[in-house]
């Protein structure tokens, strides 16, 4: 996670390449020049010689040049071209905006990768056994690995020390090799600098600049910022930022705007340069706006004449601080220091005014104000509760909700999809630190060596190899050092040999990172997050001597008799499931977490705490629904308990996390392949904490009969203003402008321990995304504060189709005018999406009840 932005001293360098607001160049954009003075090898600016891995796993040639101003990089290659009598190699470049790049990723823990692994001869260790064949139960191509003898010599070989990708736009990769590590190397920091400068740069300038240059060069045919756009360039634009204007408004508009800013004929038909083209954006989203919303909550804040009579224009930092931090915004805490501090920071901003004339320091404008209602500091989601706290990290494990994931390895259904290494560490990166791993018998290597494998067995799936997940965790662990613990849930099937080897490799492979406890620890309170900084736990099986505790077989095995789809192909995975394996001593004592059959929750509660429980979600309902729900909320104040999908979700479907999350369970496992409302709920609750993947279990959760103190009744008021900025369906650039509409939905948990979702829909506001106004208020009932969540979803009336979505808990909730920021499905704000917000009108209040 990228550090919050802190004030700082500006350097001299810096102090001329951003002049006084009040000089007459202000409305230049400096933000175009703010990465030149990061320092990058000269040769990746001439451009620099890669080995480029396809989809399909093939490898070739290409060369990745970074652009002068650091703001894009280039990877260019020969592709072949069937002509009419023969084929021909023509080049073909692929721009990625620094603004879309989510990470740089080391290693080769992507699909593309894997499936050149496949190809190469690294997979001709592996005999012709069952990991090749497949299991005889609903065998498939799929299930296998290519036999050996097909795999074809691979003329590149695959060093993971050479290997890097590019993550951008969430879940898009390039992924390449360089000549020697070195190289490698000083690549992958020069991007990691410029990604860093460009998250520190960017909370500078106003969203309507950042949105205009990323697609600057998309559009303008002469591709630099430096180039002027003719006005019918401009209308791409628009187009581009989903905006519809008629080409004779447009026209008109521009005509009007170059005389204006003093533009000759000659001149205007030459174009705009970009700063030119930011103002004009601007003041068209300006003279647009039919009702603007900032323009009612600026007249009804601060009125719309002044004392002298004059149209107000600017506002003071008292008068802001007393009608709108204090009165409005209800923030008592707000002092004139904060006020001139935040100020300062939206004078050094780069907004495109429409009238760029020097402002006292003590007053902000209008422009300036509506800046500050999209920024940062505004957002809906309480800055305080965002923010990671250390302090809270020094309780045992059991008083924290735990980011875990399902099946981790699969990238779609549970019956017929691929396995993936990439999804570990596309998990981890979203802030997963509960990971699962099916682990079964995959045949030996030709030196007789186990090769544990990993699939959902007896399906159709495909299998990855045991050792290739955890050197994709250790490499996330090298990268991330103070990581909170990261929780390898095992469901093992192996044999006492093949867990010999998991327990050998794990200890090599983590060294120091791995935690194992001593018998000694197991007695008392579980660790904490902050004891196991940086350490990886297990989550398994340690038998304690009896016969009866002597195998394998818990509640995550008889859960999973619900798997009761497809009952022909899946009877013998059934029957295998239900089998009972005996624990290597090897594997036991690297073990924290001991998972154990459920008889009740007052016996359950005489055990260690490190014993704990599994339920799938039908049996969570169960339990809620029952007297023992008491019992329950009082054993995961000191014990673990970790939930999942029922069996019948074949198509990895999610259930509501909440239900579970309201009796105290800490590892609630989601499906993080399937990336629906369900699992943005859960990127929502643990967006809290700094996306660390713990977040301190509410107090009510954590006393003796507090749980009814949770379930104060409030009242919530919803009123969604406007938008800026929304972007097109998944990153598109092409398309239609779009017809946006919000879905406001409160998920909620009733004190008969029901989920419950209360959900509204806007208007449609047609081709506009630029900025959609709604002004509906909607009205909710929260019953469960301490676990309800509110999440709002954007999208697109065609079709129906998501575009972006937030969930903000409840507990997290700050009232006033506030922004929301939009993730896209895989979380991200990269790309277009970075820029997007919705503005609201939130009011929370308790319900009194009546005498």
């Amino acid at each position: 996670m990228i550090p919050r932005s802190v004030p700082r001293k500006i350097s001299h360098n810096e102090a001329a390449a951003h002049p006084p607001r009040g000089s007459p160049t202000h409305h230049r954009i400096y933000f175009l020049n703010a990465l030149a003075t990061i320092q990058v090898p000269n040769s990746l600016l001439r451009g620099v010689p890669v080995t480029q891995v396809a989809a399909d796993g093939t490898t070739q040639t290409a060369t990745l040049t970074l652009s002068r101003d650091k703001f894009t990089v280039t990877l260019s290659s020969e592709a072949s071209v069937a002509g009419f009598f023969s084929k021909s190699a023509v080049m073909t470049h692929r721009d990625v905006d620094i603004s879309e790049m989510d990470r740089i990723q080391r290693g080769q823990s992507t699909q593309y990768f894997e499936r050149a692994k496949k190809k190469a001869d690294r997979m001709g260790i592996l005999p012709k056994s069952e990991l090749f064949r497949g299991s005889s139960h609903g065998s498939s191509a799929n299930n296998s690995y290519p036999s050996p003898s097909s795999v074809a010599s691979s003329a590149t070989a695959l060093h993971p020390e050479l290997s890097f990708s590019i993550i951008f736009r969430g879940a898009h990769t390039l992924d390449l090799m360089a000549a020697t590590s070195e190289t490698r190397d000083k690549i992958c920091d020069a991007l990691d600098r410029i990604l860093l400068a460009y998250q520190r740069y960017k909370v500078r300038v106003a969203h309507e600049v950042l949105l205009l240059r990323y697609v600057w060069l998309n559009v303008n045919d002469h591709g630099r910022l430096g180039q002027h756009m003719p006005v019918q360039q401009f209308g791409k634009v628009l187009q581009e930022i989903n905006f519809v204007m008629k080409q004779r408004d447009l026209q008109s508009a521009y005509d009007h705007f170059g005389k204006v800013i003093g533009l000759d004929r000659s001149s205007r038909r030459k174009g705009l340069t970009f700063e030119q083209s930011a103002t004009f954006l601007h003041k068209i989203k300006r003279d647009s706006w039919m009702v603007k919303p900032v323009q009612v909550i600026w007249n009804d804040m601060f009125g719309e004449v002044m004392n002298n009579g004059k149209m107000r224009t600017t506002v003071s930092d008292k008068t802001f601080l007393e009608k709108f931090l204090r009165g409005k915004q209800g923030d008592a805490k707000a002092t004139l220091v904060d006020v001139r501090k935040l100020f300062r920071r939206l004078h050094e901003m780069e907004i495109a005014h429409a009238t760029p004339e020097p402002i006292d320091p003590s007053r902000i404008s209008k422009d300036q104000f509506e800046a500050f209602l999209h920024a940062p500091e505004n957002d809906v989601f309480d800055p305080e509760k965002e923010r990671f706290n250390k302090v809270d990290m020094n309780q045992p494990l059991s008083e924290y909700w735990i980011n875990s994931s399902h099946n981790t390895y699969l990238i779609g259904d549970q019956y017929t999809s691929h396995s993936s290494v990439e999804m570990y560490s596309e998990a981890l990166y979203r802030g997963c630190r509960c990971l699962e791993l099916d682990i079964w018998d995959g045949g030996r290597a030709a030196d007789g060596t186990p090769v544990p494998v990993v699939w959902h067995g007896h399906t159709m799936t495909t299998k990855i190899l045991f050792v290739d997940i955890i050197k994709t965790i250790k490499v996330f662990l090298n990268f991330h050092p103070d990581t909170f613990p990261i929780i390898l849930s095992f469901e093992n099937h192996c044999s006492i040999p093949y867990q010999e080897y998991m327990a050998e490799k794990l200890v090599r492979t983590f060294g120091p990172s791995l935690y194992i406890p001593t018998e000694a620890s197991l007695y008392g309170a579980l660790p904490s997050p902050s004891k196991l900084r940086g350490m990886v736990v297990i989550k398994g099986r340690r038998p304690d001597g009896t016969e009866a505790d002597a195998y394998d077989t818990d509640d995550d095995f008889s859960d999973d008799g619900e798997d009761l789809f497809l009952a022909k192909e899946l009877e013998a995975r059934n029957a295998e499931l239900h089998k009972k394996h005996r624990v290597a001593p090897q594997l036991a004592r690297l073990t924290l977490l001991h998972g154990h059959k459920l008889q009740t929750f007052e016996e359950s509660m005489r055990t260690p705490s490190y014993f704990m429980h599994s339920f799938s979600e039908n049996k969570v309902r169960s339990y809620c629904r029952s007297k023992s729900v008491y019992s329950w909320i009082d054993y995961n104040q000191t014990h673990m308990s970790r939930t999942y999908p029922a069996g019948a979700r074949v198509d990895s479907s999610n259930y509501n996390p909440l239900l579970a999350w309201s009796v105290g369970c800490q590892m609630v496992a989601l499906n993080f392949q399937t990336q629906d409302a369900f699992l943005r709920l859960n990127d929502g609750r643990f967006r809290e904490n700094g996306n660390c993947g713990y977040v301190l279990k509410p107090s009510a959760l954590m006393i003796k009969d507090g749980y009814s103190e949770a379930s104060s009744p409030l009242k919530l008021s919803v009123k969604v203003l406007s938008g800026s900025c929304l972007p097109k369906p998944k990153g598109q650039r092409t398309r239609d402008c779009i017809d946006p509409y919000v879905k406001v939905v409160l998920y909620d948990v009733l004190k008969e321990e029901k989920e419950i979702a209360t959900s509204f829909q806007t208007v449609v506001v047609h081709q506009n995304g630029f900025f959609p106004i709604w002004n509906e208020k909607f009205n909710f009932l929260v019953e469960n504060w301490a676990v309800a969540i509110l999440q709002l979803t954007l999208h697109n009336n065609t079709k129906d189709e998501f575009i972006a979505s937030a969930s903000i808990p409840v507990s997290c909730l700050r009232g006033g005018i506030r922004s929301v920021k939009l993730y896209d499905e895989t979380n991200s704000r990269t790309g277009a999406i970075d820029f997007a917000t919705l503005l609201l009108d939130v009011k929370i209040g308790q319900i009194v009840a009546e005498i």
